[in-house]
């Protein structure tokens, strides 16, 4: 192992920077870590097998930082299925940044902490989900999970597992974004959801995020619990679901998501745990189903709004509403289906083949969802618009019904596509 120290200012404790190899002891060198080193892994394979737990907290003045050699891939893989790959116990100002993780049970268990970033990393091959922050009595703030490929996990296989069940532990104020997350509906998963956020956890945004070929939702959170403020789920794209594309019960903010092909429903509100449908804002998502639903709101106890969605559920219900339904506002959406429980709000008169530039109800890309016609474009409640559309561009005059907004050319920034949503063209400055 290569260990270099840093310069540091004068009275100031010294950081490292430490450099290792495959066939170095990794767990000793990131066990060994303190406030303001950084670990360097070289490419190649760390292979190893037991119990792994970690406990490092660097300061916010001080982060530590665990990250690849720069144009290098280095693979820490867990021999077997019997421990998670990673505990890491109360960690803090941590960052972990391209490293590759696979086997294992879970793969990154973390017990507990706040500012943490992992990023970069890939995710796989786990018996059970591959990122949790879920253990009970615990709290978790300011996660940041950005740009990670998450995929192929078994048992109840959740891609991302965050929070506990009944607000028995809770994250908050924490980013979900730009993440690609995968096939999590292999012979052995009995849930796979995409991402899921449990019960009391608020504050939390989840944007940005492709995910296809999950056993449950591709999005599924709960209710905020009385705890904090709403949460928000914003530019997704979901397809290939075999549940709901998004299950959400209430407290969140739902706005420029697509969903394609969905089994059930492509966004659905349940009673999960003593929640209900309330204080939901569901604008400016763009949802194709071949067959299901496009919205379904079960026990709906409080406001709903429901504005500029283009839904396409021809075979189907468009919306479909039971509950306590005197406070449900539609407005402006349009497509194919029909109502249930609500009226008004929604004009039925589309076509998949007229109203976008080239879409289909198959559920699979590609795709291109940009409005065409005369259903979509200008037609919007501008008094519920979102402020820009999926592709991140402003909206400002386009009050344009679905999740893009129109623009010259006729082509969007990312194709939709298997991958990620492509960070140089949308976003050239960097994601973060």
């Amino acid at each position: 192992m290569l260990a270099t120290a840093l310069a540091c200012c004068a009275g100031a404790a010294s950081v490292q920077a430490l450099e290792i190899a495959p066939g170095s002891d990794f767990r000793a060198a990131m066990q060994g870590l303190h406030p303001g080193d950084t670990l360097i892994l070289d490419g190649g394979t760390y292979p190893f097998s037991g119990y792994f737990e970690l406990t490092i907290a660097g300061t916010a003045a001080q982060p530590i930082v665990i990250r690849a050699q720069t144009g290098q891939h280095p693979v820490i893989q867990y021999q077997g299925t019997n421990q998670n790959i990673v505990n890491f116990v109360g960690a803090q100002f941590l960052t972990l940044d391209g490293i590759e993780f696979s086997g294992g049970s879970r793969g990154l268990r973390f017990i507990g902490g706040n500012d943490v970033t992992v990023k970069n990393c890939h995710v796989h091959g786990t018996a059970a989900n591959a990122i949790a922050a879920n253990d009970d009595g615990y709290s978790y703030a300011r996660f940041q999970f950005i740009h990670n490929e998450v995929d192929h996990t078994g048992d109840t296989g959740e891609g991302f597992y965050l929070g506990c069940n009944l607000d028995t532990c809770r994250i908050h104020d924490s980013l979900v974004a730009n993440n690609y997350i995968h096939d999590l509906n292999g012979a052995s998963i009995t849930q796979g959801d995409g991402i899921e956020i449990k019960k009391g956890s608020y504050a939390n945004i989840v944007r940005d995020n492709v995910i296809h070929d999950t056993s449950y939702p591709g999005i599924t959170l709960y209710d905020v619990n009385g705890n904090g403020a709403p949460n928000v789920i914003e530019r997704n794209i979901v397809w290939h679901s075999a549940d709901n594309g998004i299950q959400v019960t209430a407290d969140a903010i739902v706005r420029n998501n697509i969903v394609l092909g969905a089994v059930a429903s492509a966004f659905a509100s349940n009673n999960l745990q003593g929640g209900s449908a309330a204080n939901l804002t569901i604008v400016n998502n763009t949802f194709l189903m071949q067959t299901g639903t496009g919205i379904k709101l079960n026990a709906v106890s409080g406001t709903v709004l429901i504005a500029n969605n283009a839904i396409y559920a021809p075979n189907g219900r468009a919306i479909d509403a039971n509950g306590v339904l005197g406070g449900i506002t539609l407005s402006a959406n349009a497509g194919q289906g029909t109502l249930n429980g609500v009226a008004g709000g929604f004009a039925a008169s589309g076509a998949v083949a007229n109203d976008f530039v080239a879409a289909s109800l198959s559920g699979t890309p590609p795709q291109n969802l940009l409005p065409a016609g005369a259903l979509l474009p200008g037609t919007a409640n501008a008094g519920a618009l979102a402020a820009d559309d999926f592709d991140l561009l402003p909206r400002a005059t386009h009050a344009d019904i679905g999740a893009y907004r129109i623009r010259a050319g006729g082509l969007p920034l990312w194709t939709i596509a298997p991958g990620f949503k492509n960070v140089d063209e949308i976003f050239p400055n960097g994601f973060e």
